[in-house]
């Protein structure tokens, strides 16, 4: 690692995060990247929602159900991509593929019939749907590839930043130009920056191959020419760099292979789970309540972008200046038991209270916790499993599992709707599970934490006759 005193610009950067010197072209080169790609899916996302709420909110679960159907078609081909490309070229190649679809949206928006918009609208409700999940999943698969553990924990928060602003910029615009100009034609402002992402993984990527001391020391030091260890039961070590963008291989389907015989990625299965059904009783909840206060679709649509604002202004002090703090000081533990904590007092509030003001608090709380301070830490238990799960056991997560519980929030709500439920007995039913996430979370940060230091000392194991040698 390059010595010398850090850099004017390093010293005025830590004062917000713990940054080496010789990670801050990859720390900003990260920012953009996620800056770009949240951007150009929150212009998106409150179109998305309003044409939800436009095909009927009695028609919610079966949007669900097809986005779970495309997310299970969509996962084989992304593996087959990551066992036979090199790493820049399959994320690469993903992004273009989401780009050249919103073309082909924008011209059935564009130029059919009105009368066909709610099946259009449905489609592409399913396709943001997938969309979302799959590029942000790649994106912090990228950076659990290239980051340790031990540098997850003081800077993936601050990335998160890059995100947050993203977001903030994404969907300002929507909230300003959607009855200016029309939905269609924001769609063609999310290609652009979407293409800006797919240029900020060729800069990164490149980036963490010719410098590679932007690793900090005491991490210990990448040796040339070492394999890849082989994963016991699902644990893995980091691949050497020098490999890092040869086909990762394996088997199309090792993603499903892997979660079925770890523990840990069978934790982290049930960890989404909980997140995610708990997060389709809040949407479901937002929607029948917006739908009985709001009628112009226009309002609906500007409405859901200024929540989107207000929750990522609040997230970016946190990304800023606390996420990497919490961390340290509590633990991946202790970080990941917040969010469940605050579901449980807002289903818990919601119960008493179905209002429109106390939705609004509760879903700016819950998401303004997930992106600053859950999802970050969330990312960091990936860190410490192998380069194939990463990519594979990984999308397969955060896609298929992610609707998965999707699924089950969505069809158990309409159950508990059939049987007579109340929003607010819902939301009281809510609360408890979220009060087994909590526990979840629990157990995978203090796994995560002993994977973590059993990776640690493999490492130096690994290092100590190459540090031997004059």
């Amino acid at each position: 690692m390059a010595g010398g005193p850090p850099s004017p610009f390093a010293r005025v950067l830590q004062r917000a995060v713990d940054v080496k010197e010789g990670e801050v072209r990859a720390l900003l080169l990260s920012c953009a990247y996620y800056f770009f790609l949240l951007s150009g899916y929150y212009v998106l996302r409150p179109i998305r929602d309003e044409m939800a709420i436009a095909s009927g909110v009695r028609n919610l679960p079966w949007l669900f159900t097809g986005t779970l159907i495309l997310m299970l078609l969509v996962h084989p081909p992304f593996a087959a991509l990551v066992s036979k490309l090199p790493r820049t070229r399959f994320i690469s190649y993903t992004y273009r593929f989401f780009i050249g679809n919103l073309l082909i949206f924008f011209a059935l928006l564009k130029f059919m019939p009105e009368s066909a918009n709610i099946w259009i609208g449905r489609a592409f409700y399913w396709w943001v749907s997938v969309f979302n999940l799959f590029v942000v999943s790649v994106f912090w698969a990228f950076m659990a590839d290239i980051f340790r553990s031990e540098q997850g924990k003081r800077i993936f928060g601050f990335i998160a930043l890059g995100g947050t602003l993203g977001a903030i910029a994404g969907a300002g615009t929507t909230a300003a130009l959607v009855e200016k100009i029309g939905a269609v034609h924001l769609i063609l402002i999310s290609v652009v920056l979407l293409e800006f992402a797919v240029q900020c993984v060729r800069w990164l990527s490149a980036l963490s191959t010719t410098e590679p001391h932007w690793l900090p020391e005491e991490s210990g030091p990448r040796v040339a020419g070492l394999p890849e260890a082989e994963p016991e039961r699902g644990y893995g070590v980091r691949r050497a760099e020098p490999v890092a963008e040869q086909p990762i291989g394996g088997r199309v389907l090792a993603g499903i292979a892997g979660v079925i015989r770890s523990p840990y990625l069978l934790g982290i299965c049930g960890y989404m789970l909980l997140f995610t059904i708990a997060a389709t009783f809040l949407y479901f909840q937002q929607a029948e309540i917006i739908d009985r206060t709001f009628t112009d679709r226009a309002v609906r649509t500007a409405f859901f972008a200024k929540i989107d604002v207000a929750v990522n202004v609040l997230a970016i002090f946190t990304q800023a200046f606390l996420t990497g703090r919490l961390i340290k000081w509590l633990g991946v533990a202790l970080t990941l038991t917040l969010l469940p904590a605050v579901c449980v007092f807002g289903f818990a509030s919601l119960g008493f209270a179905p209002l429109l003001a106390v939705l609004f608090v509760f879903q700016t709380l819950r998401r303004a916790g997930n992106y600053a301070v859950a999802r970050p830490t969330r990312e960091v238990l990936y860190t410490v499993v192998s380069r194939e799960e990463k990519y594979k056991a990984k999308n397969l997560i955060d896609t298929f599992v992610y609707r998965g519980g999707d699924q089950i929030g969505a069809w158990s709500y309409a159950l508990m709707g059939w049987l007579g439920l109340s929003m607010s007995a819902i939301a009281f039913v809510a609360a408890p599970i979220c009060g087994v996430w909590l526990v979840v979370g629990f157990w995978l940060g203090r796994r995560q934490a002993l994977l973590a230091a059993r990776e640690g000392a493999l490492e130096e194991i690994a290092a100590g006759p190459a540090a031997a040698v004059p």
